[in-house]
């Protein structure tokens, strides 16, 4: 037996083999709900129609702000909803049906449009908000499980969830149901950001931090320019070259024709395999390689990235046209954290 400095023997260490007996079950029991939410789903999208492109006119042409609401897991819901409309390009923020009887009705404008999230559609919280809408004739969709409820007398449109039961194995819990709302109000979202033309620079505009802003970058962000920019002309010797190649260390260098066109590049790589007593006197256009690997500057650095591995580079040239404006090193893509 194995012993520890203080005499105690270490713990035995249970088998990765070894697993409680009641898992099983509890797999079976998980596979179920996920099985049932996945149904509820693909009832919901059976389930659309002329309503949903009606709710999707009224938002498109809000002038305001989409203002989402709901009460409990509804809430919870609603303030997601919210939070994926406002980064996809459609302004919205969650109003919290309790605190819009006591003021934060104010939030609510006649430039608004109100989706309101109710199971039931007769959740009590809601009044007060549903008769504002009407008093104001602001737009009101409703996300319910029952047409001809209160919420859905009320919209202007109801999107109505389909019957099915819910995923907890009383089948009283909000789970199926909660996950049809959230997964038809992210159905409003891209359908809505693909009506109004919502582009991945718009996307990085709204996401400029964390793992999805540095996914977005375009090689303008992050490329060399001017004076940094290792050029010669197609005139100049190999000598000339790398006295460019040394000064701007890229590892390359450009060689432009008498217009400014890139027309070849010469690497390290290239001037190791033409190695000689009289390389460096030599013309560099007898170097170079022609028709070089080029990118543009509105290219996503995460893409050129992909292709600077696959084709094994270590530095490509950024153009306008035939004429280099930039230089982009692979270290510049990885220092931006782009993997």
């Amino acid at each position: 037996m194995q012993s520890t400095a203080n005499g105690v023997a270490p713990a035995a260490q249970q088998p990765d083999s070894a697993v409680p007996e009641r898992v099983p079950d509890d797999l079976s029991v998980a596979r179920k709900a996920l099985s049932l939410e996945a149904d509820g789903i693909a009832a919901l999208s059976q389930s659309l129609d002329g309503r949903f492109s009606q709710a999707l006119d009224i938002l498109a042409e809000v002038s305001g702000r989409v203002v989402v609401t709901g009460m409990g897991k509804s809430g919870h819901i609603g303030r997601k909803i919210a939070a994926t409309f406002a980064s996809t390009g459609t302004p919205s923020h969650y109003v919290h049906p309790g605190e819009a009887s006591h003021g934060d009705l104010g939030m609510i404008t006649e430039a608004d449009a109100v989706l309101a999230l109710s199971n039931s559609g007769e959740t009590s919280e809601l009044s007060d908000l549903l008769q504002h809408c009407r008093r104001f004739s602001i737009p009101l969709i409703a996300i319910t499980s029952r047409a001809g409820s209160t919420l859905d007398t009320f919209a202007t449109v109801g999107l109505i969830l389909p019957s099915v039961p819910e995923a907890d194995t009383m089948g009283l819990a909000p789970t199926t149901s909660t996950t049809m709302s959230l997964a038809l109000g992210d159905a409003l979202a891209v359908a809505l950001l693909n009506r109004k033309g919502f582009t991945a620079s718009d996307f990085k505009i709204l996401h400029p931090g964390g793992k999805l802003g540095r996914q977005l970058l375009r090689i303008r962000d992050i490329m060399h320019q001017g004076d940094e920019v290792p050029l010669v002309p197609e005139s100049a010797t190999m000598a000339e070259a790398v006295v460019e190649m040394t000064r701007k260390r890229f590892g390359c260098v450009g060689v432009l024709d008498t217009d400014g066109a890139l027309v070849g590049v010469v690497t390290d790589g290239d001037l190791s395999r033409h190695m000689t007593d009289s390389v460096l006197g030599q013309p560099v256009t007898a170097i170079m390689t022609r028709n070089p690997i080029s990118t543009r500057p509105e290219a996503l650095a995460m893409e050129v990235l992909g292709d600077m591995n696959a084709k094994k580079i270590g530095a490509v040239f950024v153009m306008e046209g035939s004429k280099p404006v930039g230089i982009l090193h692979l270290h510049d893509v990885l220092r931006a954290g782009i993997v």
